[in-house]
């Protein structure tokens, strides 16, 4: 073992107790372990695995809380806070929380993750032998998504943002890790980096990733379209001079709805018996 540094996981041995800590050693290094982080059966000669980070003294430390996450291991850690600017904080899993810098995160902050949410990301260490998180790259999910299959059209699944682009989002879902796009068009609001979404799937491709909306399916549309123009009807007294017959502009400009998307949603409304259109207008029964 030539030299070491922040982020590993080695092999050391109990070398002696004292009196609120137990001395480590591996080859010419020695470290410190708090009790609160040793196992309670320990004993001189015994060997384990520890975690190393710098402490905020600057040395290196060693802990038997071990990450979940390493330099050479993927995996989602949970935000704990934003520090402004520098960027956020994330639990990787051991006893020493990692930062997630400023400049790797998305250029508006209302993208930011927030606590609870999750990221997927791998360790490093910066020139003074600080630990921070590194965003997973766009070629190591290429290179590491299960492939889903084909059973999956139409399925909803959880998943979480890990890029986040002016044409659309990706994801990898949860606990599969299947990589998913969703184009700007199948978003109702663009998500946070780590934000846990629910997506239903729209097209499985060759090579097995996956397209997805997260849109409500067209009966579910059907019903919301049709309980805004209901809660629109109510508020202006059970009259509105919206018909089928009114232009696309008119209907856009007053409910966001497309012309067909209005007429469905008027036929739906019909159908159940709650409006009927008369010269021009649209009314409650």
């Amino acid at each position: 073992m030539s030299t070491i540094q922040a982020g590993e996981i080695i092999e050391v041995t109990v070398k002696e107790k004292q009196t609120s800590k137990w001395m480590v050693q591996a080859s010419r290094w020695e470290f410190s372990i708090n009790f609160s982080e040793a196992p309670e059966d320990l004993e001189v000669g015994d060997t384990l695995s520890v975690f190393l980070y710098m402490d905020r003294r600057g040395e290196l430390a060693a802990t038997t809380l071990l990450p979940t996450i390493t330099k050479e291991k993927y995996g989602w850690a949970k935000v704990i806070k934003n520090i402004g600017k520098d960027g956020i904080m994330v639990d990787v899993g051991t006893s020493r929380e990692v930062v997630v810098k400023g400049e790797d995160l998305p250029k508006l902050i209302e993208l930011w993750p927030h606590p609870g949410d999750e990221l997927y990301m791998s360790l490093r260490t910066d020139r003074n032998g600080d630990l921070f998180g590194r965003l997973v790259t766009e070629d190591k999910v290429m290179e590491s998504f299960v492939e889903a299959p084909t059973s999956v059209f139409n399925e909803n699944l959880k998943a979480r943002a890990y890029r986040l682009l002016p044409v659309g989002s990706f994801f990898l879902s949860q606990p599969q890790g299947y990589r998913i796009f969703v184009h700007y068009t199948e978003q109702k609001a663009e998500p946070r980096l780590g934000e846990e979404v629910e997506i239903r799937i729209i097209g499985v491709k060759e090579d097995g990733s996956l397209n997805g909306s997260m849109m409500p399916r067209k009966q579910e549309r059907l019903g919301d379209d049709a309980e805004t123009i209901w809660r629109y009807l109510q508020e202006v007294g059970g009259k509105m001079p919206f018909t089928d017959k009114s232009s696309p502009d008119e209907i856009f400009e007053m409910f966001q709805l497309s012309k067909a998307a209005f007429k469905r949603a008027l036929g739906k409304l019909m159908k159940d018996g709650k409006i009927m259109q008369q010269d021009g207008w649209t009314l409650m029964k």
